[in-house]
């Protein structure tokens, strides 16, 4: 079957430009690449036959021969033009459009320095209120003497006479070739003859450096706090990253914080429980009261709203759950004790109408074994 048009194939006008040729092999192979289509065999036949097309055309004393002579011209069986650069030169930046490396491979491997993290202890107080902080960083910072480029000052660092500076050394496996990072480089196409005495040829030293942290007014356990390019270095000229201090909360002593809402327990004695009254309560801002009711039991919770904290991303302040706990009284004396005995023997036979909840409790002790 005989051959069609390579400027056919490719979709171009014969005084098409080396650019345009590109494009249009781009294109297809993009469309027709058998990792793309697998199975499909007319796929994978106009993708050989695009390369094909493509081989010829991208090489000039290949494209001269095919403009003069035709398909013969480049038959090497017919003794057509055989020489030119290696197609998997030719074809090595289309792949990289396509897969990624390829032609970035000549390009100057620049990478963004690696993001820190830095755990940051602070109180209740300093959470709900906000506070300004100063943080010591451990951090891998450009080297001031040869900036960053690992080469003694005065020298530059030269093209890897290994991999020719493309950072990728390249293996044919039948029909494709296979790129990998070079060995002696590690994929940035530089090697450094001379390095820097005080980095050692990284481009890069350890330092520490004092930062001032914001901290605003809400945050909680666990959020984040940006600041941005003060991570490491790059390499070879790379930006910075970025540094996060994650903040954790101490604990309280009085407060326990559930996102905007703050909990504490509040102990009351036996004779203000049963008789009522009013009574002090912390919170963040100063003391508070609440009137507490008569025969209030323990475990009731008493709700002051808007006395929690406000959240960085919260509208209102949360409240705070005062948890409230009878206290049995310790350490009593004989004449205390015989008061409190005094006491139970005149509710003696009325557990039913003083102590309601042990009652209902035993009553359904007793049913549970009765079964």
């Amino acid at each position: 079957m005989s051959k069609r048009d390579y400027y056919e194939v490719l979709g171009v006008a014969k005084g098409a430009s080396d650019e345009e040729i590109k494009k249009a092999f781009k294109k297809l192979a993009m469309k027709h690449h058998p990792d793309r289509n697998q199975g499909d065999k007319a796929s994978e036949e106009k993708f050989k036959e695009a390369k094909e097309a493509y081989e010829v055309l991208s090489d000039g004393n290949k494209r001269a021969a095919y403009d003069q002579y035709g398909h013969a011209g480049v038959d090497p069986s017919l003794g057509g033009a055989g020489g030119g650069r290696d197609f998997a030169d030719a074809f090595s930046d289309i792949f990289g459009d396509i897969f990624g490396g390829g032609a970035g491979g000549r390009r100057s491997h620049v990478y963004r320095g690696a993001d820190l993290r830095y755990n940051l202890e602070i109180s209740l107080e300093e959470a709900a209120r906000g506070t300004e902080t100063k943080i010591r960083v451990p951090v891998l910072s450009e080297c001031e003497h040869c900036h960053g480029s690992g080469a003694k000052p005065g020298t530059e660092p030269v093209a890897c006479p290994t991999c020719g500076g493309h950072g990728q050394v390249r293996m044919q496996q039948g029909f494709f070739s296979i790129q990998q990072a070079c060995p002696r480089c590690h994929g940035s196409g530089r090697v450094i003859a001379d390095p820097c005495s005080h980095c050692h040829g990284e481009g890069r030293v350890k330092k520490h450096k004092t930062l001032s942290v914001r901290i605003p007014s809400g945050v909680d356990e666990g959020d984040r706090i940006r600041l941005s390019g003060e991570g490491e270095a790059g390499v070879n000229g790379g930006p910075p990253g970025d540094l996060y201090v994650q903040i954790h909360l101490k604990s309280h002593p009085v407060f326990q914080r559930d996102h905007d809402d703050l909990h504490c327990e509040l102990p009351i004695s036996f004779a203000t429980a049963a008789l009522g009254g009013e009574i002090e309560i912390p919170t963040l801002d100063g003391h508070a009261s609440i009137k507490i009711p008569t025969e209030t039991q323990s475990g009731k919770v008493f709700r002051l709203r808007g006395k929690g904290i406000k959240g960085v991303r919260s509208q209102h302040p949360g409240d705070l759950m005062a948890h409230l706990v009878v206290e049995t009284p310790v350490n009593l004396t004989e004449r205390q004790k015989e008061l409190l005995r005094e006491f139970d023997n005149c509710c003696g036979g009325q557990e039913g109408k003083h102590n309601p909840r042990a009652k209902s409790f035993m009553d359904k002790v007793k049913a549970f074994f009765a079964q």
